[in-house]
């Protein structure tokens, strides 16, 4: 995918904020971190955490790195917003992860998903999950007013969407 259309699939849910401290869990290569960078601007604050140190080489700025499996605790807290863009379906047992990412964000901030459309994996994306499983998971999770923000086409796994949830 293009710079933009990462951007687009993101964008409805920052809804225009501009500033403010957000994190990307299982940031890879920091696609989706500077996509989120370009839609809150240069005021915000963002962490980009990864267990790999080399894909998180080519990001600066206003982006702090922290190499670290998002799956265990991090020191993180007061967050507007985390972004998990292709890595929950990494995580088999996705409730104490979103658990404790709740935690880290505060009230009325905002969890976004990206995620392939599709309920059976491979070996590439062992666990993803589809939207409507998604809504079930985030209310587990005490995420509320979880909404599907955009689906698009993806050759891997036939689709891919983006959601947002509150805390």
């Amino acid at each position: 995918m293009k710079h933009d259309d990462l951007v687009d699939l993101i964008r409805d849910g920052v809804a225009g904020e501009r500033g403010g401290r957000w994190a990307d869990l299982g940031a890879g290569e920091g696609a989706f971190t500077r996509a989120l960078a370009d839609l809150l601007g240069p005021e915000a604050s963002i962490v980009a955490v990864d267990r790999d140190a080399s894909a998180l080489r080519g990001l600066g700025g206003n982006i702090e790195t922290r190499v670290a499996d998002f799956t265990r605790p991090l020191d993180l807290h007061d967050l507007d917003g985390v972004l998990m863009a292709n890595s929950l379906h990494f995580v088999r047992d996705k409730q104490p992860v979103l658990e404790s990412v709740r935690r880290m964000i505060t009230p009325g901030g905002r969890l976004i998903v990206v995620e392939y459309g599709a309920d059976r994996g491979n070996p590439w994306v062992p666990y993803p999950f589809v939207y409507a499983r998604w809504e079930k998971i985030a209310a587990q999770a005490g995420f509320r007013k979880t909404r599907l923000l955009k689906t698009v086409p993806s050759r891997w796994l036939g689709s891919m969407y983006s959601a947002v949830s509150e805390t």
